[in-house]
């Protein structure tokens, strides 16, 4: 815009902006971003002892600190050797025959409870009988608790989930050998 004598008029600047003479307004002179990982590394932390582990995934790249990469992570512990069967205790209870069993799933994801409140035994232990629309446990889904009913008539032979531990749709709940 020009004045009515020919002259540039000068655009208000904002706030905190320095003005140029092209009228477009130069940046703050501050970073927006108090501290880039590039400072942090510069004042000598090399993340190593860093106490929340922030920057521990980092090393330089090159001498002059130009890039940076992924640290190798340090291969995980193996795991201690099996015991051997000898030597193991006899489990309490044989291990179920899945030949001839049936899975009751869970039809949506939520919360799987097996009692309607932490007071109340559980609808279902190992070793009850179930009949088909006998409630076996509850699975809370947005505040809303389900009741699940067993599809199947026979015993319980396995509970597969914690109780109040999330599950996912079709998800296996109890094992029931069927009557």
């Amino acid at each position: 815009p020009t004045s009515n004598a020919g002259t540039p008029s000068r655009i208000p600047a904002a706030p905190g902006v320095v003005a140029q003479r092209s009228g477009i307004p130069k940046p703050p002179s501050k970073p927006s971003v108090p501290r880039t990982i590039e400072d942090v590394l510069a004042e000598g932390d090399d993340g190593d002892d860093d106490a929340d582990g922030m920057y521990d995934f980092l090393e330089r790249a090159s001498d002059d600190g130009s890039a940076y990469k992924r640290k190798p992570q340090p291969a995980a512990a193996q795991p201690a050797p099996a015991v051997s069967a000898a030597t193991a205790a006899p489990a309490a209870e044989p291990a179920p025959k899945t030949d001839n069993l049936i899975t009751i799933k869970s039809p949506m994801v939520g919360t799987f409870y097996r009692s309607s409140n932490p007071d109340t035994p559980a609808f279902v232990n190992v070793g009850d009988e179930v009949k088909s629309g006998k409630v076996v446990c509850i699975i809370e889904a947005m505040k809303l608790f389900n009741e699940i009913e067993s599809e199947v008539s026979g015993r319980i032979v396995k509970v597969l989930v914690e109780n109040a531990t999330p599950v996912e749709y079709d998800q296996p709940l109890f094992l029931v050998e069927p009557a």
